[in-house]
């Protein structure tokens, strides 16, 4: 039985090649009744996917600004400070509406929006820290209101200094298309003990994709409802992320300034990384000594427009004749010193500033820094940034005047030169971007 089941007759296998033939016969005929409309088909899909994607611009990044109406009255100069309307993108997200005397609302700020009554979700997850919530709901609704053309969500605070020039350049080098999540760290040692060294500071700026932020809108409800003990928001989102699997990408230029008091240190020893943001300006002295907060932030913008590139950037050089040390901050500041002093070590800040939490242990900071001196040989003659000009297509001049008397005398190093007399220092330099 076995063998005539294997061994087929002649007249079955004559019928199935019959068969067979019949059927390519009619594979070929089809085929070719529908060659052209088969190419057509083909060939358009091939050049969608191979047309290049034009380069990122301020266009494709939209902000979502999270604030309070009493707060709003005085740190609205922050952000007036940077915000380009009828340019950038984004909204501010109010707790309740303007008062009256908020309105007419300025054209000078972003429009704003009532957060999303959520009261709802709070009593289905008891939540422990509603303010947090509302917070981290704010993805929800910038999404909801922006999504055409969008590349890139930055959640900020309405105290929170963007510079959106270099936000754009640094978010060029990255794949929109990918799940991204950009933060930076705290400049505490004990805040990211606290939280999260995996965390990004929410002040200094959140930075998501268009695929993580869709991703983010659509099951950050759940994660309220997975972790209603999170009372952080910048917590409770690094935990929602890290859920989906993405990690948080750090980078240098994010501060969320949890530092205390005179931060001209910091700044004027800048990491060799472009400037994104500048974070609690409510809580550190202002930037510059004759200034206020407000005047001080519109005053760091006058460089900023001319130049972000190089806006803070440290450059070091040196007069071999007089042996002076020159650290030059763009745009901010420059430090004289009586006596040649090694790159290695005028790159460390001066540590000007106090710890964000008074009751912290050191180490405080999350860098290196140089203690203060009353050595005339260590201690700097400090200028400070007045005026910036184009002089040419080619050139820019900024121009930095002497805070104050250092009240010490001359390095008496090596018979070096004192550089009390100088009252004013004139920085050039050209217009093309900095080489990499």
């Amino acid at each position: 039985m076995a063998t005539s089941t294997l061994k087929p007759t002649s007249s079955t296998l004559c019928t199935t090649l019959v068969l067979v033939s019949i059927l390519i016969m009619f594979i070929v005929f089809s085929f070719s009744k529908q060659r052209n409309s088969l190419r057509t088909d083909f060939f358009p899909v091939t050049a969608r996917q191979s047309l290049p994607q034009p380069d990122t611009n301020i266009s494709h990044i939209v902000f979502g600004l999270v604030g309070s109406t009493k707060a709003w009255t005085y740190r609205k100069s922050y952000i007036e400070s940077w915000w380009r309307p009828n340019v950038t993108r984004g909204y501010l997200y109010l707790d309740t509406a303007p008062t009256n005397d908020l309105l007419p609302w300025s054209p000078n700020s972003p429009p704003f929006r009532i957060s999303d009554n959520i009261t709802k979700l709070l009593d289905e997850t008891k939540h422990v820290a509603p303010i947090m919530v509302r917070m981290v709901h704010a993805v929800i609704e910038v999404f909801r209101e922006e999504r055409e053309g969008v590349r890139w969500y930055i959640m900020g605070d309405d105290d929170s200094i963007f510079f959106v020039d270099n936000l754009v350049d640094v978010l060029s080098e990255y794949d929109h298309n990918k799940y991204i999540y950009i933060g930076g760290h705290s400049e505490s040692i004990m805040s990211n003990q606290i939280f999260s060294y995996d965390m990004g500071f929410g002040g200094a700026g959140l930075i998501m994709s268009y695929p993580l932020a869709k991703m983010v809108q659509k099951n950050i409800e759940d994660c309220f409802k997975r972790y209603p003990y999170l009372n952080s928001a910048d917590l409770i989102l690094m935990t929602c992320v890290n859920d989906f699997g993405v990690s948080v990408t750090t980078h240098q230029g994010l501060h969320q300034m949890d530092l205390r008091g005179d931060v001209s240190g910091f700044l004027s020893s800048h990491p060799k990384a472009p400037l994104l943001s500048l974070h609690h300006f409510d809580h550190i002295d202002p930037i510059f000594r004759s200034m206020d907060s407000f005047q001080s932030a519109k005053h760091l913008m006058k460089a900023a427009k001319v130049d972000q590139t190089r806006l803070v950037q440290q450059t070091i050089c040196y007069n071999r004749q007089l042996k002076w040390s020159f650290s030059v901050s763009w745009g901010y500041s420059i430090h004289v010193y009586e006596i040649v002093i090694p790159r290695s070590i005028l790159k460390v800040p001066l540590e000007t500033f106090k710890p964000w939490l008074w009751n912290s242990q050191p180490p405080y900071y999350i860098f290196n820094t140089r203690p203060l001196s009353n050595d005339p040989c260590e201690t700097p003659h400090v200028f400070s940034f007045d005026s910036v000009e184009n002089v040419s297509e080619n050139e820019v001049v900024t121009n930095y005047i002497r805070v104050a008397s250092r009240g010490l005398p001359t390095c008496q190093f090596a018979g070096n030169h004192s550089a009390d007399l100088v009252s004013r220092i004139q920085v050039v330099s050209p217009t093309a971007k900095p080489n990499k």
